[in-house]
């Protein structure tokens, strides 16, 4: 049926959702650039790694990588998941050997480097046949960062590589340090002077000067500091600078007394050929009070050790206490051969301003442009922007915005916000991990190098076989970035690829996270979803991005305004990153606007800073692009969500992700309009690459005649299972002769509708209670749900054996295995694999394999005999794949792979057989149905249509809702959505609600008078079951229901015999091993409390541990002929051995005194104890 839509949106302005897969795929194609020319490559990822690294020169010799290339893949995406492998292609690296002094080419050839895993067309990678997901991740971003704690302001400089440099001011005692990587803070002087500064370049450069005339000076009554050395007309100096001149210092002969001097000294000195002095003018004296006490205790400490050394040394005696200090904090130092000052001083600047040791990064560089050199022009920024490494100027300018903020109190910067925080994507992750590896590359090679002086050395030996594979395998196979893609239903996939986790090597862990980082701040607006988290330990950790938001070239979170111009709102669109966001005036986007575009109202309220102010209209500069820019995807998919609590709304944003996909989905009634977008973007769907008319349609394929003449053949995917067990089926929704456009989605994939996202079903709901059935959550559904399969769905099991080579012969896939009866064989052809069609059950056989026994290995005169007289059967036992308990359905398929055929299977496996069973699972008790408010519950009861509440005309309800589940949870989006799906139904409506733009009680009520119900969505019901009127009108309507992954088929599960813990002898636990219930201590504390002692016995001995016992136990009870009869438990022996080996000599007696043997070499210590 088709239905109309009708669009309740308020913001005329429509800005399109960018491609939502842009930041993987952006990502991933910057770092390889694999269809770029190499001349036109960029200096960024792959690219970067060698440029940074090579060329290597080692005397004449240099050794470089002129060019790379990637090449196609071996196999198809489909092809690897099928086979077990990795979708990658081989690098191929071009090496050159030359002599820099002849410019010589001695060698150069092109080497194969190793594979690199490709990203497939929906931003996934297929490692060892699995589909996974790099999550982007969320770190503490490089730069600059002021933050004031514990009595202390500082500055952190954090690099992208190299030392982390704090300066600090220590607010009681306003003395100013620095620490290197967190270690013991010292005065931070010495680490001025250590970077080539002496105390004239100090002054210079943080204080400003006042020219004295020395008429002015000789009335002059206050103490001063000296700006620059005094140096008389012979070029000796008189007085060092910062010497301080003083009326009150000593007179007594002409010894200057520490860094103090008399006042008549020094004009008696100076007036004979000075006119003016420069001193410290006092004004910067208080700007930078902490600094000028910091050098000042630095120079009085000198003094403090010898008074009488004032001009002989001065600078010298500082530089060495200087360099002593800074030494004990730079690890590298002590490496150093000698110790002298010289190399001391050499290896510090080393560290700091060599790229090499210390890489600010792009990243680095730009917040530190942003933050201190506020007074540069952009046009000397720019060039600034390209000197990665650390300068002394930027610590200069470090230190004095540091003593800025503390004159002036100037707010810190916010460690949570966006703008100190920023995103690592895929290519980014990748660069990281190959960074050791061409670390080690040149290692290798200037080591080799080193040795072989003229270059004679073959590039093939100097170059590591494949040396990308083992990083690369580490990295996608098990790094905590890399996830199993989960894949339940098209949303689930699209979330998972625009997760962003602080979790991660280099982000935080569970355990350390606390509150403020996990909390949503002002800055994610329009960037991070507020409301999509998970709900454990992670809550807060794992986010998702919002709809609108990009990700930029420095990592930092963008989201788009419109610009607004005095007032008047124009059509451009600025991308913004949290960092300019702070100096904007923004409005809402649905403040009132008039047809010119002009903002209707005089005063406006705003978010400025973090805050909220009301401002003139001429004062706004931004506009927000939608209302559902703030959230992600998942959450702007819930209608009437401004009607929900958020905790709520988070419940039903991850819901959506759980819904398994329906055999007969269905578009929502009541939807926001992202339904069509994700659909499309998500890559589950088939979309025309060009405008043309239907020619042929098929279960399997479509072809299309385009406009150009040519034929586009479109193949569908048929019954394919996912990475969760979801059937992923794709089906056409042309026809034959029907025009398609260019982006038009010509075939549905699972959990899809007309194009459409369809989750779940729509379905008559009635909020009433039912005999009790509804109670706490449960759910009472009718009988037409399972009959007619509304919530059915088909889910698909792989499973798959392995042929190998043993050291005793080759495994083998038969119908001949030992031990097995005829009828266990029923479903076998006759090559020993199970039949497409054939109906299995727990238990049954898929593949016929047999492995040989373990024998003594054949001598070589046993193998000629075996060669020539033929050899006799070997003993085999069954190895045959089985299907696993609580599993069984139809067989749908069947791989079979072999290195006979040339296909290529994983090390060490000949053949390969892979079987894929399809089970139809209806609807069943103990089933988890959700809505998308957050509105779950587990089926309690499946009600014949008959007894199912009746609206007056008949019609039966088809679940019943408990209305208790609303008013506390306070998510009355759902009552909304049921009051408009009934309208929709009636009118032949799908209405599109978008967030925070749905329509007002009213609206709904008028849709609902258009149709004919009563507009409070009340009626009176007849009960099923008596024909009877229930008392009170009831509320009714359409309501989007999904089915999630939690079945109960997959819960269920009995044990009466199975395997034991190998130690304690006690049953597994869980479904996957088989395993028992735990019989835990509040179980025991149950049963203790009604006194059931018996039965506690029972369950704590010969159902668990008591080995003897429970042989005898099975024995009685299949003979009939049960007696109880009870031993020690194996878990107690466990104990008494523990304690044994503590050495503390546990012995049992019972009731009556006797000993008891625990084991049977007791007795005879027993014995020899008594005869001692």
């Amino acid at each position: 049926m088709k239905f109309q839509k009708k669009f309740f949106s308020k913001v005329k302005f429509s800005y399109d959702i960018p491609y939502l897969l842009e930041l993987q795929k952006k990502s991933y194609e910057s770092f390889l650039q694999k269809n770029v020319p190499h001349e036109e490559r960029q200096n960024k990822g792959l690219m970067k790694l060698i440029r940074s690294f090579f060329p290597i020169k080692v005397g004449d010799i240099e050794f470089d990588i002129i060019s790379y290339t990637i090449e196609e893949p071996l196999h198809s995406p489909i092809e690897c998941i099928k086979k077990n492998l990795t979708y990658s292609a081989p690098v191929k690296m071009s090496f050159r050997i030359s002599n820099n002094r002849t410019k010589e080419v001695i060698e150069k050839h092109k080497v194969y480097v190793g594979d690199i895993p490709l990203m497939t067309d929906r931003a996934t990678f297929i490692i060892n046949g699995v589909e996974r997901v790099i999550v982007s991740q969320i770190i503490k971003s490089s730069g600059i960062i002021f933050s004031n704690r514990k009595g202390e302001l500082s500055c952190k400089i954090v690099p992208e590589k190299g030392m982390w440099l704090e300066f600090g001011i220590a607010l009681r005692k306003e003395l100013m340090y620095f620490s290197i990587d967190n270690k013991k803070k010292m005065l931070l002087t010495y680490f001025l002077r250590t970077i080539g500064m002496n105390t004239q370049d100090i002054i210079k450069s943080f204080f400003d000067y006042e020219e004295i005339s020395l008429s002015e000076l000789a009335s002059y009554h206050k103490s001063f500091f000296l700006y620059e050395d005094i140096v008389d007309d012979e070029g000796n100096i008189l007085f060092l600078a910062f010497t301080r001149v003083s009326r009150s210092a000593s007179k007594a002969s002409q010894i200057k007394e520490g860094n103090l001097v008399d006042f008549e000294v020094f004009y008696n000195a100076v007036s004979s050929f000075k006119d003016k002095i420069k001193i410290i003018s006092e004004e910067s004296i208080k700007k930078f009070q902490p600094f000028f006490n910091t050098l000042r205790r630095e120079i009085e400490t000198i003094y403090s050790e010898d008074t009488n050394s004032y001009l002989e040394n001065r600078e010298d005696r500082l530089l060495d206490r200087a360099v002593k200090k800074v030494a004990e904090q730079v690890r590298s130092i002590t490496f150093l051969s000698s110790l002298t000052r010289e190399n001391v001083i050499k290896e510090i600047q080393r560290q700091l301003f060599d790229i090499r040791n210390f890489d600010l990064g792009e990243v680095g560089r730009y917040k530190l442009l942003l933050r201190v050199y506020k007074d540069v022009d952009d046009k000397e920024k720019e060039k600034l922007q390209s000197v990665l490494n650390l300068q002394q100027e930027d610590i200069i300018r470090s230190i004095k915005t540091l003593l800025q903020i503390y004159a002036s109190n100037e707010i810190v910067d916010d460690i949570d916000h966006l703008s100190n925080r920023r995103v690592r994507a895929v290519g980014e992750l990748v660069y990281q991990q190959l960074l050791p590896v061409f670390a080690k590359l040149q290692k290798i090679v200037e080591d080799k190098l080193m040795v072989d002086d003229r270059g004679d050395s073959a590039i093939q030996a100097i170059i590591m076989t494949k040396p990308f594979s083992s990083p690369l395998n580490e990295f996608f196979g098990t790094n905590q970035l890399s996830h199993f893609m989960d894949q339940i239903n098209p949303l689930s996939e699209l979330t998972n690829k625009r997760r962003v986790s602080a979790l991660g090597p280099g982000g935080f862990t569970r355990e350390r996270a606390g509150f403020e980082v996990r909390d949503i701040h002002y800055s994610h607006y329009g960037r991070l979803c507020p409301i999509e988290t998970p709900e454990g330990q992670n809550i807060g950790l794992i986010l998702s991005l919002a709809t609108y938001a990009k990700v930029n070239e420095y990592g930092f979170i963008e989201t788009p305004y419109r610009v607004v111009k005095n007032g008047k709102v124009t059509q451009e669109v600025r991308y913004v990153n949290p960092i300019e966001e702070e100096d904007y005036y923004i409005c809402q986007s649905t403040e009132p606007v008039d047809d010119s575009g002009m903002l209707v109202n005089e005063e406006i309220q705003v978010r400025y800073k973090g805050g909220f102010v009301k401002v003139p209209r001429d004062k706004v500069q931004l506009m927000d692009v939608s209302p559902k820019q703030i959230f992600s995807v998942s959450t702007s998919l819930i209608p009437f969500l401004e009607h929900d609590d958020a905790n709520r709304a988070l419940m039903g944003s991850n819901m959506q992700r759980q819904a398994v996909p329906l055999l007969r989905p269905q578009a929502p009634i009541v939807g926001t309009g992202m339904e069509e977008v994700v659909a499309k973007q998500v890559g589950y769907g088939v979309v025309a690459e060009k405008s043309g008319v239907v020619k042929k349609v098929s279960s399997t394929h479509i072809i299309v005649k385009n406009d150009d003449g040519t034929e586009t053949k479109y193949d569908l995917m048929k019954f394919y299972s996912t990475n969760n067990n979801t059937c992923y089926n794709q089906k056409p929704i042309v026809e034959k002769g029907q025009r398609v456009e260019v982006g038009q989605v010509i075939a549905d994939g699972p959990a899809m509708d007309n194009g459409e996202l369809a989750l779940g079903t729509n379905v008559l709901v009635a909020y009433m209670p039912w005999y009790g059935y509804n109670y706490e959550d449960a759910i009472v559904i009718s009988e037409r749900l399972v009959n007619e399969d509304i919530l059915t769905s088909i889910h698909i099991y792989d499973y798959e054996v392995a042929v190998r080579t043993t050291k005793f012969g080759d495994e083998e896939i038969t119908r001949e295995i030992p031990g097995v009866h005829e009828d266990s064989l029923r479903n076998l052809d006759e090559n020993g694999i199970v039949r497409i069609g054939s109906y299995v059950k727990p238990g049954d056989i898929l593949v016929g394999k047999t492995t040989p026994k373990s024998e003594e290995p054949d001598t070589p005169e046993m193998k000629i005999l075996k060669v020539i007289f033929g050899e006799k059967s070997r003993e085999v036992k069954d190895s045959s794949l089985r299907v696993p308990h609580g599993e069984g359905g139809i067989v749908i398929g069947i791989d079979r792979f072999s290195k006979s055929n040339k296909d290529e299977l994983p090390i060490g496996v000949k053949e390969l057989v892979k079987v894929y069973i399809a089970q139809k699972r209806k609807i069943k008790v103990g089933d988890k149905l959700s809505g998308r408010h957050g509105n779950k519950g587990v089926i309690a009861k499946i009600v014949p249509i008959e007894d199912m509440p009746m609206l007056p005309d008949g019609t039966p309800v088809d679940i019943v809702l408990n209305p208790l589940g609303v008013p506390s949870r306070m998510n009355l989006g759902q009552l909304f959505e049921t009051m408009l799906g009934w309208a929709g139904i009636r009118l032949g409506i799908h209405y599109r609600v978008p967030v925070f733009e749905g329509p007002s009680y009213e609206e709904v009520k008028e849709e609902l008078r258009k149709a004919g119900l009563p507009e409070t969505s009340k009626v009176r019901l007849r009960d099923g079951r008596t024909g009877e009127y229930f008392e009170s009108e009831v509320m009714v309507g359409y309501h989007y229901i999904m089915k999630l992954v939690h079945m109960v088929d997959d819960k269920i599960h009995a044990r009466s015999i199975g395997p034991y813990a190998l130690i304690t002898q006690q049953p597994l636990g869980g479904k996957a091993q088989f395993g028992g219930q735990r019989l835990g201590e509040m179980e025991v504390w149950a049963l203790e409390a009604y006194g059931a002692s018996t039965l506690l016995h029972e369950m704590l001995t010969v159902k668990s541990d008591d080995i003897e016992g429970r042989v005898k136990a099975y024995d009685g009870i299949t003979k009939g002929k049960y007696v109880s009869q009870y031993n020690i438990p194996e878990s107690f022996k466990v104990l008494i051995n523990e304690m044994r080996g503590l050495l503390l000599d546990l012995e049992v007696f019972d009731r009556n005194g006797n000993y008891v043997y625990i084991f049977p070499k007791d007795r005879h210590v027993y014995a020899s104890r008594k005869r001692g």
